[in-house]
């Protein structure tokens, strides 16, 4: 019998709707420590706004969000000192180098500077970075600067990480640094979120994969399922040609 892991973020029946009809509409999503639970969707599925809620970056007008069992209004700042994000655009100030960077993204995670040396050297390393330590972040390609922002937000070893596709301008190499890193922080407990639209990326890594569409959880595929992306279409077509008629 499996024992049943820690819920270190759970939302239920979440909703936040936007002029127009865009938005989220009751989503029920729990990550557990030491899982990789993957949310996929098209483009305007809702991904991003799940996020922004999950994290208190937009408030729900339904529903409740959960931070180790506590609501993300209550949560102590120790709370959030454990979670890493990266939603929508990496943080890193353009007039700083890489290393500065690392080393305030640390300090703001509430890092005492000696230690944060320590983590920010080895997430230089982690994510192949050092060459560019003393490099402006404004001088960086997109990639890098992703790769920047990835390595802010896991260095300080988070018990949870919500991660915004976050492969959007990695090259094949920064894929698998992403993929190596993620891996290796959920076998040592943390619980890690992360929305994709490349389903051959989250199949080679997740635990869970929950397909939203139209702000909505419509199903769930198996990560190792054959011919994904065939289930997952159908799944989002169905969905498609039944919601008018409700």
């Amino acid at each position: 019998m499996k024992a049943v892991r820690r819920a270190v973020l759970e939302a239920r029946a979440i909703a936040r709707e936007f002029p127009g009809g865009a938005g989220v509409r009751g989503i029920d999503l729990t990550v557990a420590a030491g899982e990789i639970h993957a949310v996929v969707g098209l483009n305007g599925a809702g991904k991003t706004t799940l996020m922004r809620l999950l994290l208190g970056m937009l408030r729900p007008q339904a529903g409740t969000v959960r931070l180790d069992g506590v609501e993300i209004a209550d949560a102590a700042p120790q709370a959030w000192a454990g979670v890493g994000h990266l939603v929508e655009h990496p943080l890193a100030y353009p007039e700083l180098d890489v290393r500065s960077n690392l080393l305030v993204s640390a300090r703001l995670h509430g890092i005492p500077r000696e230690r944060a040396e320590a983590l920010v050297a080895r997430a230089l390393a982690e994510f192949d970075l050092e060459r560019y330590a003393r490099v402006r972040a404004s001088r960086l390609s997109l990639g890098n600067r992703q790769r920047v922002g990835l390595a802010g937000a896991l260095q300080h070893d988070p018990g949870l990480i919500v991660l915004d596709e976050p492969t959007n301008a990695l090259d094949p190499a920064g894929v698998i640094l992403l993929r190596e890193a993620l891996l290796r922080r959920a076998g040592a407990g943390a619980g890690v979120l992360v929305s994709s639209h490349h389903l051959d990326e989250v199949a080679r890594i997740a635990d869970r994969v929950t397909v939203v569409n139209a702000g909505r959880v419509i199903g769930n595929l198996d990560p190792a399922g054959v011919d994904l992306e065939r289930a997952f279409f159908a799944l989002v077509h169905a969905d498609d040609v039944e919601r008018p008629r409700a």
